[in-house]
């Protein structure tokens, strides 16, 4: 004799399984990140992650536009300079590209959107790494200084949030200290907390043209084995005044978004990274998994495990779903 309870009655009709859906994303889950470059009326394909590009800051201004009119509303900025040195002189330069794309944006679009900025030296140094190299190793406390220098210089072009991506130790409570003493202490900061060292951020290293020249990055960034480190990582910087933990790449990482947002109580903001994308894409191209399906699966999914912000390159097919 079956039980009273069939679980099955929930199921059987379209519109009642959607009344009773515990997790429905929405466009405010979404930050679209976008590339940005110098020059003119530039807009390049980026090999490895289709439908995806780089943009001179007059193109961003208008492909904003058009994101914001599908409902995108909070966008995540990666610059790449012409040039790069040692000390990544270009990521907190006053006209570098990220600074000139901010202004440009704030002086045509208003402040009806909210913009966040990266900050870390990787697409700034010659050497490719997030940091100060001294004798083939990275120089932790110099490197804060100059990480705070740029999240200050964001700051001053008219960004609404820093993202320290770097994961050097301290870099936040450097960087509150720094906008806080220049009288910027309404900025909030979205540190990547949990950045392990993956293989899923491939595409993005060609596409932000920011691999290392030698060595990895695996000194630094988060062993992926690891989950206790994660949690005690994320209190850190919670400690160290960061607004909003960031756990990436989000969908390897499910079991991280869980267990931070079960201890816990702020927002918790997950990156569905390159190589998750790409994937996707390629799978779908050679006609192995339905696209739209395996789209909105995923970014359910990283809801699901408890992420309040999705940082995903699917943000504007997202928001085209939704309109139909």
């Amino acid at each position: 004799m079956f039980p009273k309870r069939r679980m099955r009655r929930l199921r059987e009709n379209a519109i009642l399984r959607e009344m009773v859906a515990e997790t429905k994303l929405t466009l405010d889950d979404f930050v679209c990140p976008l590339f940005v470059i110098e020059g003119k009326k530039r807009k390049e394909k980026i090999k490895a992650m289709p439908g995806i590009f780089r943009y001179t800051d007059d193109l961003v201004v208008d492909e904003i536009k058009k994101l914001k009119d599908l409902g995108i509303k909070a966008f995540l900025f990666f610059g790449i300079p012409k040039k790069k040195d040692e000390k990544a002189s270009q990521a907190y330069a006053s006209d570098g590209v990220v600074q000139r794309c901010i202004k440009k944006i704030r002086d045509n679009l208003g402040d009806n959107i909210l913009l966040i900025t990266d900050v870390c030296l990787c697409e700034y140094t010659s050497t490719g790494h997030c940091g100060i190299i001294r004798d083939g190793k990275i120089v932790n406390d110099e490197t804060l200084e100059l990480l705070s220098e740029t999240a200050l210089s964001h700051v001053k072009a008219g960004t609404d949030m820093v993202a320290p991506s770097d994961m050097m130790d301290g870099r936040v409570k450097a960087i509150r200290e720094r906008l806080d003493s220049e009288g910027f202490n309404y900025v909030p900061i979205m540190s990547y907390s949990v950045k392990y060292a993956s293989a899923f951020y491939g595409p993005f290293r060609d596409a932000a043209k920011s691999s290392p020249r030698f060595g990895d990055r695996k000194s630094h960034q988060m062993d992926y084995s690891n989950s206790r480190e994660a949690i005690r990582v994320i209190a850190e910087d919670i400690e160290e005044g960061a607004d909003i933990v960031m756990v990436k790449p989000a969908l390897p990482s499910l079991d991280i978004i869980s267990e931070t947002r079960r201890r816990f109580n702020l927002p918790i903001a997950a990156y569905q990274v390159s190589g998750e994308y790409s994937m996707i894409k390629a799978a779908s191209k050679m006609g192995y998994v339905d696209e739209k399906s395996i789209i909105i699966e995923s970014l359910t999914s990283i809801k699901r495990a408890g992420a309040d912000i999705i940082i995903s390159y699917f943000a504007e097919e997202i928001a085209r779903f939704m309109k139909r």
